[in-house]
């Protein structure tokens, strides 16, 4: 099945639908995995994308956040903030030992030069194989199918993971 091409698929079904319950959807791909997540606002799109890759790996309803560790990063405009956020939140988990199921941003800031900075803090506990069995390793998120809109008063975010 060929990728359908991300602005058709953006407004059409089942895409279209907006479910507050899980306002995170996966796209179809041949080989990796594509995520679209949705907020009211952009942090809380980016939390959803970051929800939706980590839920990717791991059934996070089990994950319980007894640690956390601080996310940082920065890009030249939102999409790439949103990539380099999830691999930026893949790095510590991976460098941490840990299993992660949230991302909590504390800001996005434009700084000086027109470059968008995020401030955050991911939750989870230490790695333990024998509870958090991987579903799917991803390798890191990508700039393929990378998209932000902002429309009717909603954010979205969607790219591909390599898996």
């Amino acid at each position: 099945m060929l990728l359908t091409p991300f602005r058709e698929a953006i407004d059409s079904p089942p895409f279209a639908c907006y479910n507050p319950i899980m306002p995170y959807t996966y796209l179809d791909h041949e080989a990796d995995v594509g995520i679209r997540a949705v907020g009211a606002t952009l942090e809380e799109a980016l939390q959803e994308g970051a929800k939706a890759m980590l839920n990717v790996m791991w059934d996070i309803a089990k994950i319980e956040e007894r640690e956390d560790v601080f996310i940082e990063c920065e890009a030249a405009d939102i999409p790439e903030l949103f990539v380099e956020t999830l691999n930026e939140i893949l790095f510590k988990q991976d460098v941490e030992g840990l299993a992660l199921a949230r991302l909590k941003v504390a800001e996005i800031k434009k700084q000086e030069g027109g470059r968008y900075k995020l401030k955050g803090t991911a939750y989870g506990e230490p790695l333990d194989i024998d509870r958090h069995s991987v579903k799917t390793e991803v390798k890191a998120a990508t700039y393929s199918g990378l998209l932000y809109e902002e429309k009717d008063g909603k954010h979205t975010v969607q790219c591909i993971l390599d898996v």
